[in-house]
């Protein structure tokens, strides 16, 4: 009786001075109760959605996920956070904590579960290196063969693995372009004008518009894709992209051991680890070979801060001084 007459006093005092909390929604739900709240209520608004869900689904499959969101103290999210470290990189690690920093600030504006966010109170992995893959000697070559639509059965129809018509075209445009995947599977055709040589992207990864500059080579390839009835330059998901650029990538990098093999040579072992998002950075490498103007590289990648593309220049003194006078 006097533990809970102390209890009420106590109550009362924080409610007098307008500084009492609600605390039997933090102590009843877990954090994986709120992590599946925010996957079914604010992830399917994100770009990112897919991949959200995805993390999210891993991270509930930790420990952590069953602790009352009380108990998540900064102690308990180190201990997690070393323990995912052992297992993948420090980039993913800090995309995780990303998503449980926002559904638990999600909880404690939206839905009055009053907790502190531990996410603030720990050290954060730090970055990996921005990966800066060019293609080097013939891997352009070597993947576009990979990427051939070569068999179909009697009926006419595609066959399975990287034989898929819209692949080749997709990678040649994203070497060429500097567009994104999600960008280019979104290009529909009544925003492409082959004429004035541009592409209209109407909606992108930073969240604004931008038109894309089509380059000669740009355009001869899209003259050479067929038009489909849904408005679609690519009518393919993002998951038959992966899959048909990862097999590419293992069949070109086969037929390239098996020469080394043949020539008795020891075959690179860099050569051919490709991801599709280095098509990205081979493309701007060569765009900021033709354009010296990092604010004009900027308009035809998309990148907000230009400080991103400081790597693409390397301007020689003397080219420098010339230009001064």
């Amino acid at each position: 009786r006097e533990a809970s007459e102390k209890w009420a006093r106590s109550i009362e005092r924080e409610l007098g001075m307008g500084l009492y909390v609600n605390r039997p929604p933090a102590e009843k739900n877990t954090l994986g109760d709120i992590l599946k709240r925010y996957l079914e209520e604010v992830v399917p608004s994100h770009k990112g959605a897919e991949i959200e869900r995805i993390r999210i689904n891993a991270i509930l499959k930790a420990k952590i996920s069953q602790l009352a969101i009380i108990a998540l103290t900064p102690n308990a999210l180190a201990g997690w956070r070393d323990e995912r470290l052992a297992i993948v990189s420090p980039a993913t690690v800090r995309r995780d904590l990303d998503i449980i920093s926002a559904a638990i600030n999600t909880a404690r504006k939206d839905w009055g579960i009053h907790v502190d966010n531990p996410v603030l109170s720990i050290r954060r992995p730090k970055p990996s290196k921005a990966r800066e893959r060019r293609l080097a000697l013939d891997e352009e070559a070597r993947l576009l063969t990979a990427l051939e639509n070569e068999e179909r059965d009697e009926h006419g129809r595609l066959g399975s693995g990287t034989r898929n018509p819209w692949i080749k075209p997709l990678v040649s445009l994203a070497i060429e372009t500097a567009m994104r995947r999600g960008e280019l599977l979104s290009l529909r055709w009544e925003h492409i004008d082959l004429d004035e040589q541009t592409a209209h992207l109407p909606d992108t990864k930073n969240g604004t518009a931008r038109t894309v500059p089509l380059s000669s080579a740009a355009v001869r390839i899209l003259q050479q894709i067929p038009h489909e009835n849904n408005g679609l330059v690519f009518p393919i998901s993002e998951e038959a992209v992966k899959k048909a650029f990862s097999r590419a990538v293992k069949r070109a990098r086969e037929a390239y051991e098996k020469e080394c093999k043949e020539a008795a040579t020891v075959p690179d072992k860099r050569l051919l680890d490709l991801h599709f998002h280095d098509l990205r950075h081979e493309a701007t490498s060569r765009i900021a070979d033709k354009l010296d103007n990092i604010l004009e590289l900027s308009a035809v990648t998309g990148h907000k801060d230009v400080r991103m593309l400081k790597r693409y220049y390397h301007p020689k003194a003397s080219n420098l001084a010339k230009k001064l006078g």
